[in-house]
């Protein structure tokens, strides 16, 4: 039989404590159920009775009712070492941060996995996951980069930033590219539609059609796009579309930032520009086709268009295009663009520090 529960006598300054813990909204609540418990006891509560009202084991209402009766306040703080033991050392979580960062794997393989981690390092697969996640160490993905090595890089960026920030008085600026080889990809059986619970399912053989180059001009401060599809994307055709440019936009100084492709930079483009002295190219420097706003909008193109489409002919390929070119200028809008000639001229100032 359970021995006679202890008698609680409490002083003022013990209750005035005790309730505060009751009452609190910050502390845990195993130290508010705690004071509680003790509250009830000085009360002349039975352990059986505290047990039922507080939800709590006759046997942990007798463990903390008699801690405090030995050691009053300080006996309702946990013990050193409560709850479950790490199953791994800081070693083992240094050792696998400096394997996963500084170490190919030995297999030959290109990146560590949480097995190939875990059977290198003796941890158990669950621990290796549980360190990469905490350490957001993701040893399966990548990224890449390219540094423009152009020597009129500032020159050049500052040019097409200040089109973009400030334009000319009375002209337009248009961002000017292609989106060459794109595939007019068909499925080799019907599509099997959305469900609930289910997602779109499409045979994973396809079959090409042929391909198609889109050259297509972002109004910069408008939002409207103009399209044109070729075969192919030669200075031939980079000249057509710049004729067509003309004739869409007949009475406005035209300034065209492009990049640096040879078929933009050909002595035939060179004589028609001559012949057509409101038209300006504006080009950015190397590897920096990020500096063109038209890549925004390739980019909505491909995901909502293109990647997913089935196109049974370059046809139907075009005509999604230009469908969705004329849908987009219905409710397109300049993008919010935000990098500065500023910007740009303290990162180089930093860059140039380190």
């Amino acid at each position: 039989m359970a021995g006679k529960a202890k008698p609680i006598n409490l002083s003022g300054e013990e209750r005035v404590t005790l309730e505060r813990l009751a009452r609190a909204r910050t502390v845990k609540h195993r130290e508010a159920q705690r004071a509680r418990l003790v509250l009830l006891a000085a009360d002349g509560v039975t352990n059986r009775e505290i047990a039922l009202r507080l939800g709590m084991s006759a046997p942990s209402v007798r463990l903390w009712r008699n801690r405090f009766a030995e050691e009053r306040l300080a006996g309702l703080k946990d013990r050193p070492g409560r709850g479950r033991r790490p199953i791994y050392t800081e070693a083992d979580r240094a050792r696998l941060i400096t394997t996963v960062c500084t170490q190919p794997p030995p297999d030959g393989a290109t990146h560590w996995t949480v097995r190939s981690l875990a059977a290198h390092t003796g941890v158990a697969r669950s621990v290796v996951h549980t360190i990469l996640r905490q350490e957001r160490l993701q040893p399966h993905r990548v990224k890449t980069w390219v540094t423009s090595t152009d020597p009129e890089f500032e020159t050049k960026a500052v040019d097409v930033l200040g089109l973009y920030m400030k334009p000319p008085e009375n002209a337009l600026v248009l961002c000017v590219d292609e989106k060459t080889a794109i595939q007019a990809l068909d499925r080799t059986q019907p599509t099997l539609p959305l469900r609930p619970g289910q997602v779109e399912r499409r045979s994973f053989e396809y079959k090409r059609n042929g391909t198609t180059s889109l050259f297509a001009a972002l109004a910069v401060h408008q939002g409207e796009v103009v399209g044109q599809c070729a075969p192919r994307h030669r200075h031939e055709e980079f000249l057509h579309f710049l004729r067509l440019l003309a004739r869409t936009y007949p009475d406005q100084e035209l300034h065209l930032v492009v990049d640096n492709l040879s078929t933009h930079r050909t002595e035939t483009v060179w004589r028609w520009l001559r012949r057509h002295p409101r038209i300006h190219l504006h080009f950015t420097p190397t590897h920096a086709s990020w500096l063109n706003q038209v890549e925004l909008w390739f980019s909505i193109l491909s995901r909502k268009v293109i990647r997913r489409g089935v196109f049974p002919s370059v046809k139907a390929l075009i005509q999604a295009i230009m469908d969705f070119i004329e849908r987009y200028n219905q409710e397109g809008k300049p993008f919010q663009w935000t990098y500065t000639p500023q910007r740009l001229q303290e990162q180089l100032i930093s860059r140039t520090k380190h």
